[in-house]
This record gives structure tokens, sequence and C-alpha cells, in this order.
């Protein structure tokens, strides 16, 4: 009978490593968006594209991250990167945009990384910082499908819509939800907020802390560790009252 008290730890220590996992793994499985400032519909903000390098045998070497044709953004920046070339792609617009009383007749419709040297190498990740608006009003959410070259040329794409009440897809795209429009941030948001939009990416881009939504992810954690340590305390209790009442 005391053989199984090691036993019955080991299970429960199994567990709880298995639920650990479970809630860290999704938090760095595919390549996402997150905004440095608030994103508010009409105005400026600042978003990271977050790669994290999947494999263990090769390195992200490009990075392809499509915009939203049907929402587009008159002003888009990204940041300049040591290591990385970047191209920004324009094209013609079918109507074109009113930004401060100008008319824009193109929009970026795509932005590429390419790394000069061996680019995001196995158990790292990297942050892509580029500054957008006028964030369009007549939507919720901005979708950027994304393409995730290897150094094998192998390409991952991120490009499945995740749909609302269903799971997530296996490759999802990147999306990009949208807070409600400010008296700060709306419609003809002033031009200076592209260039504070701007300093917050250059500061962004020197950040190694942890990304955003870590202290939600460590909570789970807690929550889901201190209920298998409170099963195992059942569990355990169970086991010594039947030990009991056999003796």
């Amino acid at each position: 009978m005391k053989a199984s008290r090691p036993t019955t730890a080991a299970a429960v220590a199994g567990a709880a490593v298995l639920a650990l996992t479970a809630l860290a793994t999704p938090a760095f499985a595919h390549v996402g968006v997150q905004p440095e400032t608030t994103p508010a519909k009409g105005g400026y903000t600042v978003v990271d594209f977050k790669v994290p390098n999947e494999r263990d045998d090769a390195s992200t070497t490009r990075l392809e991250v499509n915009f939203p044709a049907d929402h587009p953004l008159a002003s888009v920046m990204p940041q300049p990167m040591d290591g990385w070339t970047v191209k920004v792609t324009k094209s013609k617009l079918a109507k074109p945009l009113d930004l401060h009383g100008e008319k824009i007749s193109e929009a970026v419709t795509k932005v590429t990384w390419t790394a000069d040297g061996k680019g995001i190498e196995p158990g790292f990740f990297q942050k892509f910082p580029v500054s957008l608006g006028a964030l369009p009003e007549d939507t919720d959410r901005l979708v950027f499908k994304a393409l995730q070259t290897y150094s094998d040329n192998k390409v991952v794409r991120w490009i499945e819509v995740p749909q609302e009440g269903q799971a997530e897809p296996d490759n999802p795209a990147p999306v990009l939800e949208l807070a409600a429009a400010t008296g700060d941030h709306h419609g003809t948001a002033a031009a200076g907020a592209s260039d504070d939009a701007q300093a917050t990416a250059e500061n962004a881009a020197a950040d190694t802390s942890a990304p955003k939504g870590g202290s939600d992810t460590t909570a789970r954690v807690l929550g889901i560790a201190g209920i298998v340590v409170g099963a195992a305390g059942v569990a355990y209790g169970v086991f010594a009252g039947r030990r009991r009442t056999t003796a």
C-alpha cells in the first residue's frame, strides 16, 4: 500500500505538467498582431507583427504581410530594423481615400521583410513594428494574411480567417480588433498622431519584454495548477480514508 503513494503523486504531477503545457503552447504558436497603442476607429496606432520560429531545424528568413484590400489604409510606415530589408508594395485604389482633406489614390497592399543574415533562429521570435492609420470606422477588425518563409524555402501560410463561435483554424491569419472611436481618434485624426505612433514604434522595437497578455496567461496557468493540486488533495484524502477503513 505504501508503494502507491509515489505513484499517485507522480500521476498528479504529470497531469499538472500537461495542463501547464496545454496553456503555454498556443501563446507562441503562430504569427500574430499586437497593438502598442489603442487601435481606435478613425485613429492611428502602432502594431507589432510577432513572428515566432516554430522550427528547430530552420530559421525564419522572410515575412510577407498582406493588408486588407476591403479596408485600405492611407498611412502604413514600417520601422527600419537591423538585419532586415523591408519592401513596401502599393496599389491603385478603385475609390480614393480622403485623409485630412487630401485625396489618396493608392494604398499599401503588402509589406515584406527579408533577412540579411540568419533571420529568426530556432527558439526565438521577432517583432516587426508598423505605424497604421487612419483606421477604418466601418469595421470592428482588420485581417492581415501573412506568409512565413523558412531558410529551407518552406512557406507557412497564415491566411485562414478566424470565425466567431468556431474553433481557431490551424493557420489563423493575424487579426487586429478595433476599439470604438474616441474624441482624440476619430475621422479627421490629427496628423501628429502618426508621428506619435511612429515614436511608439521606435520604443517598441527596443522592448524585449514578454508579449502582451503574459500576465493573463500566467493567471490562467496558476489557476489550472491550483485546480490540479486541489484535485490531488481530494484524491489523497479519499485514498487515506480507504486505508483507515481497511485497517
